[in-house]
């Protein structure tokens, strides 16, 4: 899949992008400030209907104006596909492909595939179990949009059941037993998330530990991952193997199910849910230690490009070509990596980069060049639109 078309309408800074793109590298050069992340950041929001810079989608929408728009078209082998974004923070966003609405805008992931490296992701190896979770997460809707619909609903009765057991807390006689119906959705959906998890952690891990090999070289410590949960059944942080024996949704729904129950009292007294996926975490390893708290800071961009490296492995191995985007990495990259990276990058179908300073970018990734300035993306060497497919107005 390549990005053939890209328009955009009062995202972030943009008052309005109309830019023709082909497969191979493109590098987006200009000064910092000037919106080359904004550029790819609009990709990603196809394949994730979000951002890896924020939470909500308020500041995508240029300051003054009522709604952003995201518009594109994606070509895979000799199928062309349309897909447009209108992005109303406050109210329910829109999404169109191929002209066609869609009736809830999560039907559009999956469709969309993307693998993004920032010097936002050191925050995978560093940061809290939630950009880890989410991170998962992402990845498992890229390659099994149903789950996106499991995610949803899993998130929803979380929310009804943590405002139950406050309400609990103070008045418990109706309040614990409606308790149980919520305990009912709560592990059935929990356990296939859970299941979910584990066989992508399991499909992830050789990747990421021959990614790392790469990157880091065969004599570094070598990267794994494990999966540490409220459930035990479902992992206590230790590697998970090639080819492992992993626990199914039915099994794991049972032991979520009997979790619950011996933490009921404790969930009671706090006014909130203390057992289930959403309290787990991915677990990197660097030999025998996990890494976050004793990986230095080049072990952690190690780890932290091979964990992005694996993921496009890993979709490539399902049969698709996702869109790599490098987004400002390379000036911090030393040279080893750098060069893993570029050559990765080189074989993608299609490879958006952005840098400050086109010598930071290697010179095989400037296959194509659009310089970034005063509110314009301008090709340097000018890319024509194949058909004009993408030629409807951008509000």
């Amino acid at each position: 899949m390549y990005l053939r078309h890209l328009q955009l309408g009062s995202f972030r800074n943009w008052d309005r992008v109309d830019l023709a793109l082909r497969p191979g590298p493109t590098v987006f050069v200009g000064r910092n400030g000037e919106g080359k992340t904004n550029l790819v950041e609009a990709v990603g929001y196809l394949a994730t209907l979000g951002s890896h810079r924020v939470a909500g989608d308020g500041p995508m929408v240029r300051q003054g104006a009522a709604q952003a728009v995201v518009r594109a078209a994606l070509r895979r082998e000799d199928r062309e596909l349309l897909v447009e974004v209108e992005i109303n923070p406050g109210r329910a966003n829109r999404v169109r492909v191929n002209r066609a609405p869609l009736p809830r805008p999560r039907e559009l992931l999956g469709l969309v595939k993307s693998v993004l490296f920032a010097p936002e992701d050191l925050v995978l190896v560093r940061g809290d179990p939630a950009e880890r979770r989410r991170f998962l997460d992402d990845l498992l809707v890229s390659r099994t949009p149903r789950l996106a619909g499991v995610r949803s609903d899993y998130d929803r009765v979380l929310k009804q059941r943590n405002a139950l057991l406050k309400t609990a807390r103070l008045a418990r006689g109706n309040a614990l037993a409606t308790l149980d119906v919520w305990d009912g959705h709560l592990v059935d959906l929990g356990g296939q998330l859970l299941a979910a998890r584990l066989r992508l952690v399991a499909d992830l891990a050789p990747h990421v530990a021959r990614a790392h090999a790469r990157v880091a070289g065969v004599d570094a410590a070598g990267a794994a991952l494990g999966y540490a949960s409220t459930v035990p059944l479902a992992g206590d942080g230790t590697p998970i193997g090639e080819g492992a024996a992993l626990p199914g949704a039915a099994d794991l729904s049972a032991a979520l199910l009997e979790r619950v129950a011996e933490r009921r009292g404790d969930e009671v007294d706090r006014g909130m849910t203390l057992v289930g996926p959403h309290r787990d975490d991915l677990v990197i390893l660097l030999g025998p230690m996990p890494a976050k708290g004793f990986a230095s800071h080049g072990e952690s961009w190690s780890l932290a490009l091979a964990l992005k490296l694996g993921c496009f492995a890993l979709l490539r191995e399902d049969g698709d070509e996702p869109i790599l985007v490098l987004d400002d990495v390379f000036a911090t990259l030393d040279a080893d990596r750098r060069a893993a990276l570029a050559s990765v990058a080189r074989s993608a179908e299609q490879a958006l980069v952005t840098a400050a300073v086109l010598d930071d970018v290697p010179e095989q990734l400037r296959g194509a060049v659009v310089q970034v300035a005063g509110g314009q993306a301008v090709p340097l060497d000018p890319v024509t639109a194949e058909d004009g497919a993408v030629r409807e107005e951008v509000p």
